[in-house]
């Protein structure tokens, strides 16, 4: 085990490098085709996976946070892509949900971002993209016991 930190060898430095790169890659391509900024995309994607959602429960979903899903969930509403209902479990928020224009975005980039994931990792043969996936997971998960306390 190293003594010395060399941020080229971390491996928190090395992910956070990646993700940035993946997400500018693709940030560029989704404000170019459609003026979505990634924290817009994010949280269309999650609505159009798991439905009305307050936001906080989007903070949760998308680890972003609380301005960020605010700024976006403004921008979305602006443009008619997001309405704010009742929300029935606790009057004091509101519940995010598609309109019928937002959940058009979404099958016009739905597509378009599964072709810029296979471009991506394309690099990596299938076994591995596979292997990736699995250790996230677990990555995620040690990172989410050390941010709880546990070990």
């Amino acid at each position: 085990m190293p003594t010395t930190l060399k941020l080229e060898a971390f491996l928190p430095y090395r992910l956070s490098i990646a993700s940035n790169a993946v997400s500018d890659a693709v940030a560029s391509a989704y404000r170019n085709l459609f003026g979505l900024r990634i924290p817009e995309w994010r949280l269309v994607a999650v609505l159009a996976e798991g439905g009305a959602m307050s936001q906080q429960a989007l903070c949760g979903r998308t680890r972003m946070d609380k301005v960020t899903v605010s700024r976006a969930a403004i921008a979305l509403a602006e443009r008619g892509l997001i309405q704010r209902g009742a929300n029935p479990g606790d009057q004091r928020s509101r519940l995010l949900t598609l309109t019928p224009d937002g959940w058009g975005l979404y099958e016009q980039i739905a597509p378009k971002a599964l072709e810029f994931e296979r471009r991506i990792f394309d690099v990596l043969p299938r076994a591995e993209q596979e292997q990736l996936r699995a250790m996230l997971e677990r990555i995620e998960a040690a990172a989410g016991a050390l941010q709880s306390g546990v070990d």
